[in-house]
């Protein structure tokens, strides 16, 4: 029974803090983080030296942590999922996989540890401190693979919402005479004030185009880097009307109409599960409140009533 409980009490966290991964909002970017710091830095120069050190014993923990995952993954052995998962995050480095590895291994046995000693402290049974260390050391292995896939999921979001807005500019510039690697400069620096996202992409795929790859190529390798089915499409229609030869305005303007309809479908089948989330917490939090206002002061006169005739 106590097995039970304690098992009970550790997917009862588990859930709990999946749960608050998914509502507490994103941290801000590292390059808005580093703004900040270059702008506190002016106003207070007594804290550059500190600021100084705290940067530097970041990246000696970041080089440990790439180490231990360099270890762990001899060679280049990342599978193209998890290349392709960080990329989606926003994650280009090369370092990226071996230090996501590491995060996974340090965090997985430090937790293991962590809950193995409370757990003796404690004095409870050898099974529940093994069971405790094994739960919370998986947690800590699977715990950065979700926050990755979270931060994607976020990026995927904020891309989507955007893209219809870039296609509109993509239409004005196509139909004012630019082509289509100035047209995607133009769009990658006016939607930077909607979507950073976004804009960081498609000025990748003028990059690209510069360094000499093919234009097919670079637009290819943007819908595999975003994972968007709306953008991969409009990946396809942009590779056609370039082979083919045909004007590019007309499509566009109707992929931007079909993204605007699929858009308003979304907000309508969010706005139809709405009664079906309500349920639970209406079930757990307000029903039980609302059955004790109402049903509470009869009951309480019926055991009153019974109790005189007893």
């Amino acid at each position: 029974m106590i097995y039970l409980v304690a098992i009970s009490i550790a997917v009862a966290i588990g859930l709990f803090v999946l749960v608050l991964a998914e509502l507490v909002p994103a941290r801000p970017r590292t390059v808005e983080q580093r703004l900040a710091d270059i702008q506190a830095l002016g106003t207070d120069p007594h804290g550059l030296l500190f600021r100084r050190r705290r940067m530097q014993q970041r990246e000696r923990v970041m080089e440990i942590i790439e180490q231990i995952g360099a270890r762990l993954q001899p060679g280049e052995r990342t599978t193209d999922s998890q290349r392709q998962l960080l990329h989606q995050a926003g994650y280009r480095s090369m370092r990226a996989a071996t230090v996501l590895l590491g995060m996974r291994f340090v965090l997985g046995v430090g937790l293991f540890l962590l809950v193995t000693v409370m757990f003796q402290m404690l004095l409870l049974p050898r099974a529940a401190v093994l069971l405790g260390g094994i739960y919370f050391g998986a947690m800590g292995w699977v715990a950065p693979v979700v926050l990755v896939r979270r931060k994607a999921r976020l990026r995927q979001k904020e891309m989507q919402k955007a893209l219809a807005d870039a296609l509109d500019l993509l239409v004005v510039c196509v139909e004012a005479g630019l082509g289509l690697n100035q047209a995607l400069q133009r769009v990658a620096e006016e939607i930077r004030h909607v979507s950073m996202a976004l804009s960081i992409e498609l000025s990748l795929v003028n990059a690209e185009i510069r360094a000499g790859a093919a234009r097919d190529e670079a637009l290819r390798n943007l819908a595999a880097r975003t994972g968007l089915d709306d953008l991969r499409t409009l990946v396809t229609v942009l590779i056609q009307t370039d082979r083919f030869g045909t004007s590019l305005a007309r499509p566009l303007r109707v992929h931007s109409e079909t993204l605007r309809d699929k858009r308003r479908q979304r907000a309508e089948e969010a706005a139809a599960k709405t009664a079906i989330k309500l349920v639970f917490p209406l079930v757990t939090c307000i029903f039980p409140a609302l059955f004790v206002v109402l049903i509470g002061p009869g009951l309480i006169m019926i055991f009153r009533a019974l109790g005189g005739v007893v």
